[in-house]
């Protein structure tokens, strides 16, 4: 047993390193994205942590962006919940992931405190969550990038109503955040602007078809006025990347689970789509960006290229 674990190890540390001789990160900002984590280390988290870490070893990513569901199923109590032991810190303890988590509030955060994802930002020295929703500018290679992560549970209606499972959904103010997203926007000077939120504007799933129209109306619309390079989101557990006519000159993504997947079939503006798990890798300068995605092996699936325009 001992000699076959020591060879899937060998292995999957072999397929990371190969994976991370594919991603063109050299002189480049480089980030990872991944969401819809928390399963205290169930179904494939484990392993796609430590693909995380080996490969975070090649790359050297600045940060990772953590798009809401880090825990499932009924988020947290406190920032003394032991859920932020067994989803997270215990969970991705290779030494390349400690770097800053800078985090969103996904729907399965809504069912309990959200305030404490907040609060954690200070008892951890790599969670980061200021606010419900924020934004932050880099410099880094030459490259200047603005991401502003967004909080979509109370934009959206289902969840607003719902006052037994999500009872802080509809006690925040949707109308300032979108006014502020579209004031941030504005503002924005950066080479590359990107957007990330928990749910999906364009996206194959069985889930109401409200969740999408009421982002496609309340998000969707400034991101296609500001003309936004990319949003990327979680929820629905499975790959996607979507162009599509009425969603302007913007790029989609829906990352997968970083545990529990989901079957997946093409839709209008599909580009590509897997059901396979993982997490995504960011690597951009000031000419293009390549967003590759990855599954929980370290085998690049496919590669977004966006030129700068």
């Amino acid at each position: 047993m001992k000699i076959k674990f020591s060879s899937l190890l060998l292995a999957l540390v072999l397929l990371a390193g190969h994976a991370a001789a594919q991603i063109d990160h050299k002189d480049r900002f480089t980030f990872f994205m991944a969401n819809d984590l928390g399963r205290n280390g169930y179904y494939d988290q484990k392993p796609i942590a430590a693909t995380m870490g080996r490969m975070a070893e090649e790359i050297g990513p600045e940060f990772i962006v953590a798009a809401g569901d880090v825990h499932h199923f009924e988020g947290v109590r406190s920032t003394e919940d032991p859920l932020w032991m067994t989803n997270f810190e215990l969970i991705y303890d290779h030494p390349e992931l400690m770097i800053p988590w800078y985090a969103i509030a996904g729907n399965h955060e809504y069912r309990n405190n959200v305030q404490a994802c907040i609060d954690y930002t200070q008892k951890s020295a790599r969670w980061n969550m200021p606010a419900r929703y924020y934004t932050k500018a880099f410099d880094e290679e030459g490259t200047t990038v603005r991401i502003v992560w967004i909080d979509t549970t109370p934009l959206i209606d289902k969840y607003r109503n719902d006052k037994e499972d999500y009872p802080q959904a509809g006690l925040q103010d949707m109308d300032r955040q979108l006014q502020w997203l579209d004031s941030v926007l504005t503002a924005a000077k950066e080479d590359w602007v990107l957007v990330f939120g928990h749910h999906p504007i364009y996206a194959d799933t069985d889930k109401n078809d409200s969740e999408r129209t009421d982002m496609q109306q309340r998000v969707g619309s400034i991101l296609k006025r500001h003309n936004v390079d990319f949003y990327g989101c979680g929820h629905i557990h499975n790959f996607q990347y979507i162009k599509r006519a009425d969603g302007g000159n913007v790029d989609y993504l829906v990352n997968t689970s970083a545990s529990l997947s989901r079957q997946v079939k093409p839709v209008e503006g599909t580009q590509y789509c897997s059901s396979e798990p993982g997490f995504s890798v960011f690597a951009i300068n000031a000419q293009d960006m390549k967003v590759y995605l990855v599954n929980r092996n370290g085998e690049v699936l496919y590669t977004i290229t966006r030129t700068q325009q």
